[in-house]
């Protein structure tokens, strides 16, 4: 059994800017939601064996103010990734249980590329609206091998946004 984590950036900052977008950092409510996500993921329960994130600011800011006691491996391939390349990059993985730290679309795809049919459940129903900013998933994958990792062969087993431990953090009205 594997354990694939994906946690999207906090909200970054949209404020008038010269910089590029993979330099934008985190918004006050990027940083609250990244610290309290951050803690969240470390009482979850599930023991990380790796990180494998995009070197984005805006992924290094949540990263920083998460606090999971991981050591990333930056990875240029998970800026705006698509599923392929996340799934070429999972296949030589290592460990029972990775996090990938990222980006949406390709966050939110993941979930919709990975959970079986047939596994669909609540959780799933919540993520396929929307994989807000800071929006922690866990799926689980009978596979022994990263090698092995294939469309529709998970479950989604935890869902968590922002807005679900801190209604303040919700969307703006």
């Amino acid at each position: 059994m594997k354990t694939l984590g994906l946690l999207r950036h906090a909200k970054s900052d949209w404020g008038p800017s010269d910089k590029r977008d993979f330099d934008r950092g985190l918004n006050e409510r990027g940083r609250k939601g990244a610290a309290l996500m951050g803690r969240h993921v470390r009482e979850q329960g599930t023991r990380w064996d790796s990180l494998i994130a995009s070197p984005a600011v805006r992924v290094k800011l949540t990263l920083e103010a998460a606090k999971l006691d991981l050591a990333p491996r930056w990875e240029e391939r998970l800026y705006l990734a698509d599923t392929d390349t996340m799934l070429d990059l999972l296949r030589g993985a290592t460990g029972d249980a990775v996090l990938i730290a990222g980006h949406n679309p390709g966050l939110g795809d993941m979930v919709l590329e990975l959970v079986a049919p047939s596994k669909e459940n609540a959780l799933f129903d919540e993520a396929k609206v929307k994989f807000p900013t800071a929006s922690f998933a866990v799926i689980e994958l009978p596979i022994e091998d990263w090698a092995d990792i294939a469309a529709e062969s998970g479950e989604l087993v935890h869902f968590k946004r922002p807005r679900d431990l801190d209604p303040d953090l919700g969307p703006e009205r």
